[in-house]
């Protein structure tokens, strides 16, 4: 099989976007992306679509078949490869209860991010026994592969277990997210992946960035945000960096 230019997924004029197994001539999708496209999304034969491998290569495609839960895929091109960004950009972000850390999960995949570490940190109302952590990482990475099929990404974000903030301290290029920060970001971080944390509604502790150091300060504005709103706004920043250079 034979490789295009790269190029970006979103670009291609394609009426939904889906995750397979391997980029074949002819592929079938079924389970629960099955369903959602042939029962929910109602896509008839005859439209195109596009499908990725979760390791940055994707290809168009044209409905053949729809029956019941699954379609019938034929390829109309050669696979091609995602442009990858540079600097890695990775964002941990404090748990708040509700649905919130799902949005936030969303929002980050559809911005782009790479790598999404929930964390809990000293003021976080959430306390979650091993079995709850476990459920919210499956729900989180479930969250994730949606907002990538319909922001058209052909890599989905690795989505960290729930830990304790702490255990981030050691990253080479750690930033902190504060209102009132002076640092300025320049060069490309060591490793290749900046960091970013976030903390919950009031910030982080002192002592907490203190188990983190070394870190940077990352300014998000000039105003006081909720702490969902706070790591939207850091990844936005930091996405648009990268796309600037």
């Amino acid at each position: 099989m034979t490789t295009e230019p790269d190029e970006w997924a979103s670009g291609y004029r394609a009426v939904a976007h889906v995750f397979v197994s391997s980029l074949d001539d002819a592929c079938a999708v079924s389970g629960g992306d099955g369903h959602h496209l042939a029962r929910v999304r109602r896509l008839r034969v005859g439209e195109a679509i596009t499908a990725a491998d979760d390791q940055g290569s994707w290809r168009p495609y044209e409905i053949m078949a729809v029956s019941g839960g699954a379609l019938d895929l034929v390829a109309i091109a050669a696979s091609r490869r995602e442009p990858r960004p540079e600097p890695r950009i990775a964002v941990a972000f404090a748990l708040t209860k509700g649905e919130k850390p799902e949005r936030v999960v969303a929002q980050l995949t559809e911005l782009g991010v790479d790598r999404i570490v929930p964390v809990i940190a000293r003021r976080s109302v959430v306390r979650w026994d091993d079995a709850r952590r476990f459920a919210a990482g499956e729900r989180f990475r479930r969250v994730a592969r949606e907002a990538a099929m319909q922001s058209h990404r052909a890599v989905l974000p690795t989505i960290d277990d729930v830990a304790p903030i702490a255990l981030l301290g050691g990253h080479p290029a750690l930033l902190v997210a504060e209102v009132a920060a002076t640092d300025r970001l320049a060069g490309s971080p060591a490793g290749g992946e900046w960091l970013v944390v976030v903390g919950p509604e009031g910030g982080l502790e002192p002592e907490e960035v203190a188990e983190l150091e070394p870190v940077g300060r990352f300014a998000v504005g000039p105003h006081v945000l909720r702490a969902e709103t706070a790591v939207v706004a850091a990844a936005s920043a930091l996405a648009l960096m990268r796309q600037l250079g």
